[in-house]
């Protein structure tokens, strides 16, 4: 008894089990024109014509196909014990299609099976085993497929019964027995010629007990817009193809549209092909796209000679030249040592030497352009400016301060008393300060004339005011700007005092003879007859070293005042 308790209780959890997994599922009744196409659902081939299927509760796409019609797909919403009516009726599309054909006949399984050529989506539907599998006198049911080899496949719920590849040659007939996995080719029966000629014939025909399904080939046509482009340009592949389920092509762009066009910008010389498939068959179409991979460049450098000259830390002369380049063809363009720039363009450049150190500047500038494109292209150039001049110290202006005999000059004669040592000391002063000025142009001279303390004030005021008059005269006669010298004259207000020549006299490189050497008084004298040179705004002085060992330094040096031709004969 316990036993059967078991069993009871086990029976019971089965049916419980059965009216959950019921509960959880609904039904979809529908109905299809013409009665003949097929179901499919959520990609399994179900049944043809009208009929009811249980489906679980939930979303399911429903495809209804029939040769010969467009293809009806949409999703249906099933909900658990509940049924969903659908109604679906194709549309016909499509001329006749005219042969040759081959025939192919299917025995030996389920006649409810999907028949699929060339491909297993829904779109590659051609029939069902009971349209193919009559072969009588009166009533012919009929497959009739393009010659080629085509691939079919036989399925239904989601099992596949059979698949292989059929060749079908014009004006034959291949019998398939699935059970047996046979096919045999023979010829088509004078009826069947005959119905050739009736050609072209309808994509689908039905009758009581017949049918007939007419495949049309696929046919594509491809075409290019612009067969020569150059790199980084666009062309349009064009194409349309009719009886094709799927089309692609290669190289990268994968699944297109039936018809269309499609943009490519290829980095190499390319050959694109087609490839249209369907129930008809396959057909491929090629076009090539040739690509101008190559870079033409220019760079050119003028005017191709250029000058510098630095005086110092400063630039007195750098000329600029001008880099002019072009490119074609290219997406990217360098130019070495300055870097990426526009494909086409202009750059001035200054002449600035790699040479830092003082001496002759003679070297060549040079430029390389280097033009790409993303295809693989590229093209180098180079130009190059020569480059000559110098780097040169800061000129050395020489101040020595000039030294005049005594009471000289004098208001008769206002040109004496610049002796030949004192002009030959203001000439290397001159000639130096011309050079300084292409360092610094703002540079100027301040002449500053005494006396010494013999004489009234008044006196001695008007002799330092000729005394630096007469420098300036001569400064200027020897090329110096006069609004480049400054004057001053201080007559016998600013001695110098004696202790200060007693220091210069001891560190003067040029002692002085031993007779002027004991005479102080006398030196000291010849010290404050002088007029000191600064160069501004350095406001570097004149060393003040009294000329002892120039040939008119005893006339200078004189205490009384010197008679006036020897002054002249010494100036």
């Amino acid at each position: 008894m316990r036993r059967i308790g078991y069993v009871f209780t086990l029976a019971v959890a089965l049916a419980m089990l059965a009216s959950a997994s019921f509960a959880q599922d609904g039904k979809l009744k529908i109905k299809v024109t013409p009665p003949q196409a097929y179901v499919f659902v959520d990609g399994n081939a179900i049944n043809d014509g009208s009929h009811s299927m249980k489906l679980a509760a939930g979303k399911h796409t429903v495809v209804v196909v029939n040769y010969g019609f467009k293809i009806s797909s949409q999703d249906v919403n099933i909900e658990a014990g509940k049924t969903t009516d659908l109604k679906v009726a194709l549309e016909a599309y499509g001329d006749k299609v005219s042969g040759p054909w081959g025939r192919v006949y299917i025995s030996g399984t389920d006649p409810r099976a999907a028949v699929l050529s060339n491909g297993k989506t829904p779109g590659y539907l051609v029939g069902h085993v009971d349209e193919f599998d009559n072969d009588f006198w009166v009533w012919k049911q009929e497959l009739l497929l393009p010659p080629g080899t085509h691939h079919l496949t036989i399925t239904r719920a989601g099992k596949e019964l059979w698949s292989g590849d059929v060749k079908v040659e014009a004006g034959k007939k291949t019998s398939i027995n699935v059970g047996k996995n046979s096919q045999v080719e023979t010829d088509w029966s004078k009826r069947d010629a005959d119905l050739t000629k009736k050609a072209p014939l309808p994509r689908f025909y039905a009758g009581i007990a017949s049918a007939t399904v007419v495949v049309a080939p696929v046919k594509a046509t491809v075409t290019n817009s612009t067969a020569n482009i150059n790199c980084g340009q666009s062309t349009n592949l064009e194409w349309t193809t009719t009886d094709a389920v799927d089309v692609s092509y290669d190289n990268g762009i994968g699944k297109v549209a039936n018809s269309g066009s499609q943009a490519v910008s290829p980095h190499a010389t390319t050959t694109y092909t087609l490839t249209a498939v369907g129930p008809g068959g396959t057909v491929t179409g090629a076009e090539t796209v040739n690509v101008n991979t190559t870079v033409v460049a220019t760079l050119s450098a003028a005017p191709p000679e250029l000058h510098y000259r630095k005086i110092g830390d400063k630039v007195i002369t750098d000329d600029s030249g001008t880099l002019t380049w072009t490119t074609s063809n290219a997406d990217s363009a360098e130019i070495t040592p300055i870097g990426k720039v526009d494909l086409n363009g202009s750059q001035t450049v200054k002449a600035d030497p790699t040479k830092t150190d003082i001496g002759t500047v003679d070297e060549s500038k040079s430029y390389t352009l280097t033009a790409t494109n993303v295809c693989g292209g590229s093209s180098t150039q180079t130009a190059a400016f020569h480059v000559t001049g110098s780097i040169e110290p800061i000129p050395e202006v020489v101040l020595q301060s000039v030294f005049y005999p005594t009471d000289y000059p004098d208001k008769k004669n206002p040109q004496v008393g610049l002796v030949k040592s004192q002009q030959l000391e203001l000439a290397t002063l001159a000639a130096g300060f011309k050079k300084y000025l292409e360092y610094d142009g703002d540079a100027k001279l301040s002449v500053e004339a005494y006396a010494d303390i013999r004489g009234s004030k008044p006196h001695n005021q008007d002799l330092s005011e000729r005394r630096v008059e007469r420098i300036k005269q001569y400064l200027v006669d020897q090329g110096i700007s006069a609004d480049k010298i400054q004057t001053a004259a201080y007559g016998k207000e600013r001695p110098m005092e004696k202790s200060e020549v007693k220091t210069l006299e001891s560190t003067n490189p040029n002692p002085a003879p031993k007779v002027r050497a004991r005479n102080g008084q006398g030196t000291w004298y010849a010290y404050n007859r002088r007029a000191d040179i600064i160069l501004l705004p350095s406001g570097k002085k004149s060393a003040q070293f009294y000329p002892n060992n120039a040939d008119d330094s005893g006339i200078i040096w004189q205490i009384p005042k010197p008679a006036l031709k020897k002054v002249e004969a010494a100036q």
